[in-house]
């Protein structure tokens, strides 16, 4: 029988960014989902990639065709945009030590889980980032003729990402 659910692309216009400490991305994602914390939500969330580099080997004497040789895995940058958040925010520390520190102390690196969201909230996708740290954090300019929410963009690098779900 054929599974129509699996065929089934999911919508992407719901989604939480959470720690992945398991205990603390449990305890943030349920208040997030009781509307108690609001620091998880952002209006759009790219740069989960993976890109393997190669390096073209042309083989002596064989001129059809070209090897092409692995040399080494690069990811994007993670980039969060949403509503200017409030200063305790724990993302808005996060960027205010790393980024207004001046490389005076150690830059906290942080693992997340980015989850997609079904109708009822479930997480139906999700993808985990290792190793991020905020490398800019810009809010948009703004303009007194637009009826607009103020927003601010934070670009975190990381080490990898792999799917979860």
């Amino acid at each position: 029988m054929l599974d129509l659910e699996y065929f089934q692309l999911p919508v992407a216009f719901q989604f939480i960014v959470v720690p992945l400490n398991p205990l603390k991305a449990a305890a943030v994602a349920g208040m997030a989902l009781a509307g108690m914390v609001d620091d998880t939500a952002f209006q759009e969330v790219s740069g989960l990639e993976s890109n393997m580099e190669v390096d073209a080997y042309n083989e002596g004497g064989e001129n059809r065709f070209v090897h092409h040789l692995p040399t080494k895995m690069t990811h994007g940058n993670l980039q969060l945009k949403r509503g200017v958040a409030p200063i305790t925010s724990p993302l808005v520390l996060l960027c205010k030590a790393t980024l207004e520190g001046g490389l005076s102390a150690v830059i906290e690196r942080s693992d997340l889980l980015v989850s997609l969201l079904d109708e009822d909230k479930v997480p139906i996708r999700a993808w985990a980032v290792y190793d991020t740290f905020a490398v800019k954090w810009q809010v948009d300019g703004f303009t007194s003729t637009k009826n607009e929410v103020a927003i601010e963009q934070i670009e975190l690098a990381y080490s990898y990402c792999e799917r979860m779900i």
